[in-house]
């Protein structure tokens, strides 16, 4: 297994020539994957809730759920529980923080050296806050917000449902500004996290080469709980994801390839067992997707 410096040694090589590979799919000429529910899954993922007796907390939005396969890039399938909610999400937006880094990279504004990636990769696999700090100075807080409302992303809608918002830096200091929904200071929707996850997934955030390199960063999860935990139970899959815990809230993000099959599972939850029921959620959704192709 490559130490975390050999990986920031090969990576910074490889971003050498990141910004020279062919430009990915343009995020506004994509499928909009609010057109890809299928009754199907969502069926399927309506049952999982239900036999795991946490169908209440559905009703309670204390839960909050997406679930979009994406075996095939061309016809992804999705369904959700609750996933326009916005919901204090923790440490969960800090790939939020990422997806600006990597914008910034691809407009030229920041350079991707040793120090840069390091930092990114601490931020994502062991949930640093100090390094999550440091990338969103890196960043700007501001213009974080400025990208995650852009046209070309639409990470975060103001006069919809809300998203990703990132509006404290993870430290002692206040916000130092809120989203204008829910007045939190990060906060998600399952769905827009999953629409990340997706768009990365189908190289459509990026160049090809940043996408692959934005995967890596996410991928070898130094925290094993919550969807890591659960999905220990189905060798052979590989995981990127980014979760979040304070007090009773509790979240996880993943992009999971398991042989051919590619999914993306969200959950946000508000309760002090939380935590349990995304470890409980992971297996049997990971068998609804392989049953279901």
């Amino acid at each position: 297994m490559r130490t975390l410096s050999a990986f920031v040694e090969s990576a910074v090589f490889a971003v050498l020539f990141a910004l020279a590979g062919t430009a990915g799919a343009d995020p506004a000429a994509t499928r909009d994957l609010n057109a890809t529910l299928d009754p199907g899954l969502q069926r399927g993922l309506g049952r999982v809730v239900r036999e795991l007796g946490l169908a209440d907390e559905i009703g309670a939005r204390r839960l909050a759920l997406a679930l979009v396969d994406v075996t095939d890039a061309h016809a992804p399938r999705l369904a959700m529980l609750n996933g326009d909610e916005m919901m204090y999400a923790a440490s969960l937006p800090k790939v939020a923080i990422l997806f600006g880094a990597f914008a910034e990279v691809e407009s030229g504004r920041l350079a991707l050296d040793e120090t840069h990636i390091e930092a990114m990769t601490n931020m994502i696999r062991y949930s640093s806050n100090e390094d999550a700090s440091r990338v969103l100075a890196w960043v700007g807080p501001e213009r974080l917000l400025e990208i995650l409302q852009s046209d070309r992303y639409r990470f975060y809608d103001a006069a919809g449902a809300g998203g990703l918002w990132v509006g404290k830096a993870y430290g002692k200091d206040g916000a130092y500004r809120r989203d204008p929904i829910r007045r939190l200071s990060h906060s998600a929707t399952a769905f827009q996290v999953a629409r990340l996850y997706y768009l990365l997934a189908i190289d459509a955030l990026f160049t090809p080469r940043l996408n692959e390199l934005m995967r890596e960063i996410l991928s070898k999860p130094g925290i094993r709980h919550k969807f890591v935990k659960g999905l220990e139970s189905r060798p052979g899959v590989r995981i990127y994801r980014k979760s979040g815990t304070w007090k009773d809230f509790h979240s996880d993000s993943a992009l999971v390839e398991f042989g051919h099959y590619r999914y993306i599972i969200v959950g946000l939850t508000e309760h002090p067992h939380g935590g349990d029921w995304l470890v409980r959620l992971a297996a049997p959704l990971h068998d609804l997707v392989v049953s279901s192709r």
